[in-house]
């Protein structure tokens, strides 16, 4: 039993454990417990561990988290903003994405469709990282093994992300542009989130992303659809871009000054008006999350690309049906002050 209890209080957060102990130094709370109490208290604490624990990820790629969000729910990603005022310039900044461009999910049941990620355990061994844009990079080393997925493949010539997420430190590495050496990794930049912080990168700093965001809680993941839900917004990208940012947003990667086109940072969210129902479960399930929390637009690329995860278990007809979903069916949340240098 107390073996289970050990394990238990291991697995919650370290708020919980701290809680528990400070109790045991009041005296007014420890006078109410007899000797026998006293005797159960390390049950009663694994007990109470085992209420808020949090289960770990599975170990593995593009493997599931067991239902755990990646940073504070207070953090803009896992912010709904269906109540949220339109922005004033939403009529001209969805024209310029395109008011009849469809909505693209760029993801599938392909290994090489979509933005991979791996899960591992904190003692996975760490590798040098150099870096292109060292002054914009948290330098390494980093937790990569040798199985990590590159975005696109071993010879794909585009992002070629790669994602990491240590389950038992509870952070996330990310690196843009990754060509392992053997001992040692090449990348254009990277950067390290921790996942219960809300802490941005430095203001003009890019991430592993051209808007200095994280990638990974953009993802859509098969393991959310078997959940029934997505809480979280989704990341997606457009041609034209603006030489701005917005909150969350950190960085530009645009010289366009054109104030009709979007700011990197930009939240948009799919109509409350729009009627989903017609629409499969799981494609759904995105949808909803559209309304719900929106979609960020964090890099330049297809116009209404909305990112996710590669997955076999993914239903290519219904991931293809939202592709009825046009640029029109979207509007601009409001955004907060606009940065340009």
């Amino acid at each position: 039993m107390l073996g289970g209890v050990r394990e238990v209080i291991e697995l919650a957060p370290r708020s919980v454990i701290l809680h528990v102990v400070s109790r045991m130094k009041d005296k007014r709370f420890t006078r109410t417990l007899t000797a026998r109490a006293w005797f159960l208290f390390p049950a009663l604490i694994g007990f109470a561990a085992l209420a808020c624990a949090q289960i770990k990820p599975s170990i593995g790629v593009n493997t599931s988290l067991r239902g755990r969000r990646p940073f504070p729910a207070d953090n803009p990603w896992n912010t709904p903003i269906s109540r949220e005022p339109i922005d004033p310039n939403s009529a001209a900044l969805i024209k310029s994405i395109g008011l009849d461009s469809r909505l693209h999910p760029d993801f599938g049941t392909d290994p090489s469709n979509g933005i991979p990620y791996i899960v591992v355990p904190t003692y996975t061994s760490k590798v040098p990282v150099v870096f292109d844009y060292p002054d914009e990079s948290d330098p390494g080393p980093y937790p990569v093994p040798t199985n990590a997925p590159i975005e696109g493949g071993v010879n794909a010539k585009g992002d070629r992300h790669i994602i990491v997420i240590d389950r038992d430190e509870w952070k996330l590495y990310e690196l843009f542009s990754a060509y392992p050496r053997g001992t040692w990794i090449k990348a254009g930049s990277g950067a390290i989130f921790d996942l219960d912080s809300n802490k941005r990168r430095p203001a003009g700093w890019t991430s592993a992303d051209a808007a200095g965001l994280p990638i990974f809680p953009g993802l859509a993941r098969f393991e959310e659809i078997e959940r029934g839900s997505i809480r979280h917004a989704l990341r997606f990208t457009a041609r034209r871009t603006r030489r701005a940012y917005v909150d969350p947003a950190r960085h530009f990667a645009s010289m366009l000054t054109d104030e009709s086109l979007p700011p990197m940072g930009t939240r948009v969210r799919l109509k409350a008006s729009y009627d989903i129902r017609r629409f499969d479960p799981s494609a759904q399930i995105i949808l909803q999350a559209l309304k719900t929390y929106g979609m960020i637009l964090a890099d330049n690329g297809g116009n209404w690309f909305v990112s996710g995860a590669p997955d076999p278990r993914w239903n290519e007809a219904e991931l293809n049906s939202m592709k009825d979903v046009r640029g029109s069916d979207f509007e601009v949340v409001k955004m907060g002050p606009i940065v340009t240098k």
